[in-house]
């Protein structure tokens, strides 16, 4: 497991209905039956008490409840970044319908393999289970059971080369996007990057073969920022920082930060 997973969390929103945490790479949200924790959910529990029973019911693929623990959303275990908690019911069922009506707005930095020629695009591909792995999601060929419909945005924030060794001419090209999920699909920008052939770095599930690069030891992935409405009616706006990582690939590139 990554250092930061061991690292404090930090709350970046907070109101009497809902938090904002910014995840550290490495911690799973709740237990899937399989793994051991931590889990992000014990923290939930000893950090709001009054958040344990708050959400829909959650099974693991063994049919054993799973603490629901306000969980609204989730990230990969690896995915750095900000996510939503809901610490009471009437928190939680808003959140849903938000998600559910497409209007909370999720931005996430990654760091992909090769050059994204145009400045900004849409991958528009569905998403269905993968024939060869049933670890993966797919949107190209070899796909199977029910497909459904995805849509992601990305903007090039940047390009750069890394890797050149002594001697060679040229290096590794990488480009830093900004995507943005008009879908909430399982592994959704992991697929939809790698169905464009510019699967994201560290990504060791979709892009087994490519070797680590820009210093990153998980997926180069980060949730940088979300909006949604609170129970007071009011836009609520939430950026987490960089982790160290991105601002060594940042660096490594001479790509600036964007807010």
């Amino acid at each position: 497991m990554s250092n930061e997973s061991s690292q404090k969390i930090d709350i970046l929103y907070e109101d009497a209905d809902c938090a904002v945490i910014n995840k550290p790479a490495g911690l799973m949200v709740h237990s899937d039956s399989r793994s051991g924790g931590p889990f992000l959910t014990d923290w939930i529990v000893k950090k709001f008490p009054e958040a344990v029973d708050v959400g829909d019911p959650m099974t693991a693929p063994d049919g054993t409840a799973v603490n629901r623990a306000g969980i609204v959303h989730r990230l990969d275990r690896e995915t750095s970044g900000v996510l939503i908690i809901a610490k009471t019911q009437k928190g939680f069922e808003s959140l849903k319908k938000q998600f559910q009506d497409r209007t909370i707005t999720k931005k996430y930095l990654a760091f992909v393999w090769g050059d994204l020629k145009e400045e900004f695009g849409t991958i528009d591909k569905p998403i269905a289970r993968s024939g060869s792995d049933f670890r993966k999601w797919s949107a190209g060929r070899g796909r199977r059971g029910e497909e459904r419909l995805a849509e992601t945005y990305w903007t090039r924030v940047g390009t750069g080369e890394w890797g050149k060794e002594e001697g060679a001419k040229v290096g590794q090209r990488f480009t830093l996007v900004e995507a943005q999920p008009k879908t909430g699909r399982t592994h959704q920008i992991r697929v939809h990057f790698v169905a464009i052939q510019h699967p994201i770095v560290g990504d060791i599930l979709y892009a087994a073969t490519r070797p680590p690069a820009l210093g990153f030891e998980r997926l180069a992935l980060h949730s940088r920022s979300i909006e949604f409405e609170n129970m007071a009616g009011k836009r609520i706006k939430v950026e987490a920082p960089l982790p160290n990582d991105f601002k060594g690939a940042y660096k490594e590139l001479g790509i600036k930060d964007v807010a």
